[in-house]
């Protein structure tokens, strides 16, 4: 695949990645999210919350769903591929989060470590931890999530949302460097 891209892979980097592939890790079911960025700009995420597939072919599936089905964005070109940043996300399993309103919510929030899921009826929506760099303020992190599921900016303060929280190891790559 690498060849067929253009980049330049010696088939001692495939034998090396292969054995480390065998490893019985990647066997295990798990959530993961894939998202490209270019020049520091979203270029497409794509995940699942939980799986029941091994984890290599969860982390497989979403990056080609991030680069040609997130449809937010044309699918990735030839041309973007060398300038592609690549981020990996191993997610925990989601926990429900306990609360009685927004002043408890958003005290039991972990900025920085928490992935949130909301959910109200049939909406729902999720920001992985990585998020808390652009909203960095509780408050802004889920009015934003609210708006993303669909809800009222304030569903969070004046709904019984559905609340779990996940937390998730991640991996990068960026454009340019090895």
């Amino acid at each position: 695949m690498a060849e067929r891209l253009g980049l330049p892979v010696s088939k001692s980097e495939i034998d090396e990645l292969n054995t480390e592939l065998a490893d019985s890790c990647f066997d295990r079911p798990c959530g993961t999210f894939v998202t490209l960025k270019t020049e520091e700009q979203l270029r497409g995420c794509i995940g699942s919350l939980t799986s029941t597939e091994p984890l290599a072919a969860g982390i497989c599936r979403n990056a080609i769903n991030a680069a040609f089905q997130d449809p937010r964005f044309k699918p990735l070109t030839a041309q973007e591929l060398g300038k592609v940043e690549i981020e990996v996300s191993i997610l925990t399993e989601p926990q429900p989060l306990r609360y009685n309103d927004g002043k408890e919510l958003l005290e039991k929030l972990r900025p920085h470590i928490d992935g949130v899921i909301i959910r109200l009826d049939q909406a729902s929506a999720t920001f992985l931890p990585q998020v808390w760099e652009q909203l960095p303020q509780p408050q802004e992190f889920l009015t934003q999530l609210c708006l993303k599921a669909g809800l009222a900016s304030d569903a969070w303060q004046n709904s019984k949302l559905e609340v779990s929280t996940y937390q998730v190891q991640y991996f990068e790559e960026h454009a340019g460097r090895p």
